[in-house]
């Protein structure tokens, strides 16, 4: 279908202006929104991933490119939400407490949005009890841990133990990832998995979604 040919390389190519117009036109023809989800937007995503990781993008592309993913989504997701369509997974994700860095944990959640989970950010510097919350509130599946700092990586343990204690280990899926986390580290912490890249924690997503 032309119009979802064109959505496909416009979020490829990060082209928002155009990821929306294609988004309407296609709308108007009547494609199903989840058509354009699953047909297009998870496709495109998966292919950016692809591209970052065989070095032929880089952050700045990927950036452009989840920037167009969100601006058909932005028109998506209401009629998404009044069909009744069920994402994928529920995610709640944030950078713990302490680190205030931000980039990869941005990357990671519109590679998730991209891939049909809906994402709850909770930003940087966010403590165990705020993950608690939001998961519980909001009823997610998945909750997903960054750090980019050593001395953060500590927060991480704590917000997997925050979650055993409040009776929710259960409940949750825990990913984590960042510049400084293994998995090894993972493994130590109890958490469920653990993913080196922004494409690699969508797959990672996805299969633990289902267990």
């Amino acid at each position: 279908m032309p119009d979802l040919d064109k959505l496909h390389q416009a979020v490829i190519e990060g082209d928002w202006k155009a990821a929306a117009a294609a988004t309407q036109a296609a709308i108007a023809a009547g494609v199903a929104p989840l058509t354009i989800v699953t047909g297009c937007l998870v496709p495109a995503m998966d292919e950016v991933g692809r591209l970052f990781e065989c070095e032929e993008y880089f952050v700045p592309e990927m950036l452009l490119s989840a920037r167009a993913m969100k601006a058909s989504m932005a028109i998506v997701r209401p009629l998404l939400a009044a069909a009744g369509t069920e994402p994928v997974g529920r995610v709640v994700i944030g950078t713990v407490k302490g680190d205030l860095h931000d980039i990869g944990k941005n990357l990671v959640a519109s590679m998730l949005e991209g891939g049909g989970f809906e994402v709850i950010d909770l930003g940087a510097d966010v403590a165990p009890e705020r993950f608690i919350e939001a998961a519980t509130t909001r009823n997610a599946n998945l909750v997903a841990l960054s750090a980019l700092l050593t001395v953060t990586m500590p927060s991480m343990k704590t917000t997997v133990d925050a979650f055993q204690s409040a009776g929710l280990r259960e409940k949750v899926k825990i990913m984590v990832g960042g510049a400084p986390v293994t998995q090894q580290y993972a493994d130590a912490i109890g958490a469920d998995g653990y993913s080196e890249s922004a494409g690699g924690a969508v797959a990672l997503a996805r299969r633990l979604a289902v267990v």
